[in-house]
């Protein structure tokens, strides 16, 4: 067998920055959300309609980097750098060009869309909205560039990269609104700005990294002459076969809980309360397990790359086991102060009360479905087992979390109409049924080692 082609050292060098991006992201979004709440109801409700919206958008832009970094990790443990960076260019093109394709097709209907989508909307809430989607279409090419640079250095195993440009966007972000709103006081228009201008930043800053002098000395993969276009279609054909799949089943997951989002309309105040804080809270406690899922993309791609299978499957499990450790680790931690943080959200009694029993029921899940049902896809998908992660995930999805989510609500406010509380914990639980499902479907595939016969380059 051959030497390893990742130490412990190298793991950890890998990991922990995605682990801390993980997390200064949320942190410092959740800073970002308090900052736009100050426009005002109206302000901070348009705003969070186009965010509901644009994670559609920016979950194409991740695809096409996960796409690229997968293709990239394996060229790279094939010991063929300058296919490496031929597939980087390739998705710089078509990542950067699907950004203003979106611009192109959605500035000019845009007051369709948001109508087609939010008709019902309060005018003023409207108004606002369309105000701050202007702004996040400009800045969809410069997302797609920065998406695409950082899953580049990720194939590398370089994460520090992605980290320290992500502090620098989301910390201009946090700038350009304290004085956007609160100096200049130009409301939705100040956060839009800032967005874009956080995004331009951090796209140039990606840019200028990886065509410098140093990128081409010290890095396998680095940028030239990007303004010189050359399209190479058999390689973005090897991009597009992870980067649809992928797509696909990124966009019907967040359509799938838009939808059982929706099924609590009839809950009352304190279970929505209860659940939009769940939901919080547990995306914390994920953290771990992405950082860890992130990393197995530059991981198991490399040793696909290298035909290393045995490495591939050996650093699966080591991956799978570290994001249980970290996972559990988490959620321990949560399911023992769950009363604490909740109570930092000003709550209702009734609100609070639901919210920690439910917190508690998601940390025992996330302890012990979450990984395989999210982690151990990305060791799929990184040897391009693509489509089946998409196969099982929207099933999954539209069977469990989003049928079973709907006839367990619907029954338990038929029979129970003064229980609310119970039919939220319904939700909960058909989605952790969605991970069982998933989980075992997932954890089938990685034993009985079909995935090691898939192979992108």
């Amino acid at each position: 067998m051959a030497e390893n082609l990742f130490s412990q050292k190298d793991l950890r060098r890998l990991i922990l920055p995605l682990v801390a991006e993980q997390f200064l992201a949320m942190t410092i979004g959740a800073c970002d959300t308090v900052m736009v709440a100050s426009i005002g109801e109206a302000g901070v409700s348009g705003v969070s309609l186009i965010d509901q919206l644009t994670q559609l958008f920016i979950q194409l832009f991740a695809a096409f980097a996960t796409g690229g970094a997968v293709v990239s990790s394996q060229y790279l443990g094939h010991k063929s750098p300058e296919d490496a960076r031929v597939a980087a260019r390739q998705l710089l093109y078509i990542s950067t060009l699907a950004g203003i394709f979106i611009i192109a097709l959605c500035m000019p209907l845009r007051h369709i869309i948001l109508n087609l989508i939010y008709g019902k909307t309060d005018a003023a809430v409207m108004q606002n909205a369309l105000i701050y989607f202007v702004w996040v279409l400009l800045s969809f090419p410069f997302l797609a560039i920065y998406s695409s640079c950082a899953a580049l250095y990720r194939s590398m195993g370089n994460s520090k990269v992605s980290l320290k440009v992500s502090i620098l966007m989301n910390l201009t972000n946090i700038a350009g609104n304290a004085v956007l709103i609160y100096g200049a006081k130009i409301g939705v228009a100040g956060a839009g700005i800032a967005t874009l201008a956080s995004r331009i930043l951090a796209a140039v800053v990606m840019i200028v990294l990886l065509t410098g002098k140093s990128a081409r000395e010290n890095s396998p993969i680095y940028l030239e002459k990007i303004w010189r276009i050359e399209l190479r279609f058999s390689m973005i054909r090897k991009i597009l076969k992870v980067a649809i799949p992928s797509g696909i089943e990124n966009s019907v997951f967040h359509i799938g809980k838009i939808l059982v989002y929706s099924f609590m309309s009839g809950f009352g105040l304190a279970a929505i309360a209860a659940n939009a804080i769940t939901n919080t809270i547990a995306s914390f406690s994920n953290i771990p397990a992405q950082g860890i899922g992130l990393a197995s993309v530059t991981v198991i791609g490399q040793c696909i790359g290298a035909d290393e299978k045995e490495q591939a499957k050996s650093y699966g499990r080591k991956l799978l086991k570290e994001a249980y450790i970290g996972m559990a680790s988490v959620a321990t931690i949560t399911f023992v102060l769950a009363p604490l943080l909740v109570r930092a959200f000003n709550l209702s009694d009734e609100a609070q009360h639901l919210a920690t029993g439910v917190i508690r029921t998601c940390m025992v899940a996330n302890t012990l479905f979450w990984p395989m049902s999210f982690t151990l896809p990305n060791v799929l998908r990184a040897a391009g087992d693509a489509k089946f992660t998409m196969l099982v995930s929207n099933i999954s999805m539209w069977l469990f979390r989003v049928l079973f989510s709907f006839l367990i609500s619907q029954w338990i406010l038929r029979h129970f109409p003064d229980n609310t509380s119970l039919a939220l914990y319904g939700i909960w639980f058909a989605m952790y049924l969605d991970w069982i499902f998933r989980g075992a479907c997932f954890l089938v595939r990685f034993k009985h080692g079909r995935w090691l016969e898939k192979k992108v380059i």
